[in-house]
Formats: C-alpha cells, sequence, structure tokens
C-alpha cells in the first residue's frame, strides 16, 4: 500500500507538471515579399514605398545629428543649423549608435535624448538613419583600429557572445523607438559601411569578403529573428565606388539589403561632379534591377570652402543625367563647430546658395514631404 501511495505520488506530480502552460510562441504573418524583413510593419513598408515614389520626382536632404547641436550652440529645443539658415528642417536626419554601452554616443549626443529627438522628427514626417560606429571588439579601441576582429566576433569565434551583448544594447535602443500611442518608428539601419575602405575593423583591409557577409548577415538575423525588431530598412553603403563589380565586390545578397547606399566625399572641385554624377547612376541602375532604393547616404565637403557649393557641385552631381537623378536622400555630416562641419550655418558664406538649393523645385525638405508611413 505504501508503494503504491508513493507511485501515485510521483505519478500525479509527472502529470501536473506536464500540464504547465508553456510560453506563447509569438508568430507573425508575413506583410511582403521584397523587403529583408518579411515580416515588416506595415509603416516600415509604408516607408520603403514612399521613398522609392519620392526618388522619381525629387531628392531628400539629410543631415547628421541635425537636432542636437550646430555651429556654436548644443541641445537647445527646436534649433537646428538647416532650419535656422532655410527655415526647414532636413526630410532626413542621421544619427549614430556608436558608444551604446556609454550614456551617451560618439560624438556627445545623449541616447536618451537622441531617442526623443527621432520621436520628434517622426511626428513632422521627417526620417531617421542610422550609422553605427561600434568600437574594435577585440582591442575594445575606437572604430578606426583596423585590427582584424570580425572572425572573432561571428558564432564559432571566443568574442561571440561579448559581441551579442553589444547587439543587444543596440536592439533595446531601437525598440524604445516608438511613439506615444506604441507604434514602432520605421529607420533606415545603416551597419558597417563603407567597408570597401580599411580604416575601420569591419573594412577591406581587416576581414574577408565572407567573413564581412557573415557578420552583416548574423546582424540581420540577430535584430530581425532574435529580437524581432521589424521596423528597420538595411542600408549597405560602400563609399566612392566607380563599377558594379567594385559596388558588388563584399555584397551580402539581395536577401539582405533593401537599400543601395553610398558614401561619397569627392566633391571637392568641379570636375569631380560628373565623377561622381556617372557613380551615382552605377547605384541606381543596381537598386532599379533589383527592385531597391538607391541614396547618397553621405557626402561632401568639411567646411564648405565654395559658396556655390549646393548648386554646382552637390546638385549639379544628382542631376547628372535621368539615372542618377533618381538617388532618393544625399546626406551631409555633422556641424560639430567652426572648424569640422559640412551644413550651413547663419553666416557661412554658402548660405545663400544654400537657401537657392532649398528653393529648387528638385529638393526635399521635411515640411515637403508627403505622408511617408502610410
Amino acid at each position: 500500500m505504501r508503494f503504491f501511495k508513493i507511485f501515485l505520488i510521483i505519478f500525479l506530480c509527472f502529470v501536473c507538471k506536464s500540464k504547465e502552460p508553456t510560453k506563447p510562441v509569438k508568430k507573425f504573418s508575413e506583410t511582403n515579399d521584397f523587403l529583408v524583413d518579411r515580416f515588416a510593419t506595415a509603416e516600415t513598408i509604408a516607408l520603403f514605398e514612399n521613398l522609392k515614389q519620392l526618388s522619381n520626382r525629387g531628392v531628400m536632404f539629410g543631415h547628421q545629428d541635425d537636432l542636437a547641436y550646430g555651429v556654436g550652440w548644443q541641445a537647445e529645443n527646436g534649433r537646428s543649423d538647416i532650419k535656422s539658415v532655410c527655415g526647414d528642417y532636413p526630410a532626413v536626419t542621421g544619427w549614430d549608435l556608436g558608444d551604446i554601452q556609454k550614456q551617451s554616443n560618439l560624438d556627445g549626443v545623449d541616447f536618451e535624448k537622441m531617442k526623443q529627438w527621432i520621436r520628434e522628427t517622426h511626428a513632422r514626417g521627417g526620417i531617421t538613419a542610422l550609422s553605427m560606429h561600434l568600437d574594435n571588439p577585440v582591442t575594445l579601441n575606437n572604430a578606426w583600429d583596423n585590427t582584424p576582429a570580425v572572425a572573432a566576433i561571428l558564432p564559432d569565434g571566443n568574442r561571440y557572445k561579448s559581441y551579442l551583448k553589444i547587439l543587444d544594447q543596440i536592439a533595446g535602443f531601437l525598440a524604445d523607438l516608438v511613439t506615444d500611442d506604441g507604434i514602432c518608428i520605421p529607420v533606415v539601419f545603416r551597419p558597417y559601411h563603407e567597408h570597401n575602405h580599411s580604416w575601420s575593423w569591419w573594412g577591406s583591409s581587416a576581414c574577408t569578403v565572407d567573413e564581412y557577409n557573415a557578420l552583416w548577415k548574423m546582424t540581420v538575423e540577430y535584430l530581425r529573428d532574435t529580437h524581432e525588431l521589424h521596423h528597420l530598412l538595411y542600408a549597405i553603403s560602400p563609399q566612392e565606388v566607380n563599377s558594379e563589380s567594385q559596388y558588388l565586390a563584399r555584397y551580402p545578397g539581395d536577401d539582405f539589403v533593401d537599400i543601395f547606399g553610398m558614401d561619397d566625399y569627392r566633391l571637392w572641385n568641379r570636375s569631380q561632379v560628373n565623377v561622381v554624377g556617372k557613380s551615382l547612376e552605377i547605384i541606381v541602375t543596381l537598386a532599379e534591377k533589383r527592385d531597391k532604393i538607391a541614396a547618397l547616404t553621405e557626402v561632401g565637403v568639411e567646411n564648405v570652402p565654395f559658396s556655390d557649393w549646393w548648386s554646382n557641385y552637390l546638385l549639379a552631381a544628382i542631376e547628372y543625367s535621368n539615372i542618377s537623378r533618381k538617388i532618393a536622400w544625399a546626406l551631409v555630416w555633422r556641424n560639430a563647430s567652426e572648424t569640422h562641419f559640412f551644413a550651413p550655418y547663419p553666416g557661412h558664406p554658402s548660405a545663400a546658395d544654400f537657401i537657392e538649393f532649398y528653393k529648387d523645385p528638385f529638393t526635399i525638405f521635411q515640411s515637403q514631404l508627403p505622408d511617408m508611413y502610410h
């Protein structure tokens, strides 16, 4: 009898344990068959489609860190050097996630304030693009330390788990980009940029093509599948390419890229206008063949030394041909100080030309955007 009681207790424990509720598994329905993320939110799909349509009639202007600081000011509510010059905000605002493990990014922008500025930009109808100058995960020096590191952070590497913690922090930041109504704010995510050059730990001198492609795919899958972030458009951006083969040399594949970007800092003299225009033709042609979007993801000359740079250099390069005109946006880098800036500010010699650039029917700023998210 005693043996039977013990057996009954064990049996009942097993049955009860087997009936414990399991954690529900999230299920998503596919929403599209053309983005990297087949489960992308409706707003993210709308952003992609509207970017494509808008690129057929104009080019959006973008500026890095536009709301955080400018020449002679920092973190003033509603201020922007671009707005101070032309009365409007950029259509695209860029930010960087470097130093994500700290309170502020590598350029001193507080991450919580960055989130709020992204929300403000979205509320006004603007677009956010995010780059990622992460520290070298092996040496822990900055992104410009090109000591080989990629092999160490791939799944078989000895820094894999520690690098995932960094990606967890990136994912946490991205997950916080929501409206007051709880809607995820779509963003253009542009990691591991200028990978065809050698300055970074993910660059051409620091990792093989296969390693770079594996890193790109691992990052996309970790954010999209593990963290279930479905409000990102993925942009790749080599620097200053002159042929299709150069562009595709370290390309991870159509299933992992939504936007064909290019960074270009060659517009230092008029002889480069046509050169850049031809490069823009290349990325537009590649993008159209694959049903993607093309963009000039970084451009500019430090301190804008030419008073007519906006009209006779940048816009001239974009308008080189009917093909080059189809890039979706052109983003200039940040205005850090009076000795390091890429956009005009009140009183700068190029400000008058920038106003003409703003007035040109082909350029698009924030107030001129249609509803990009529906």
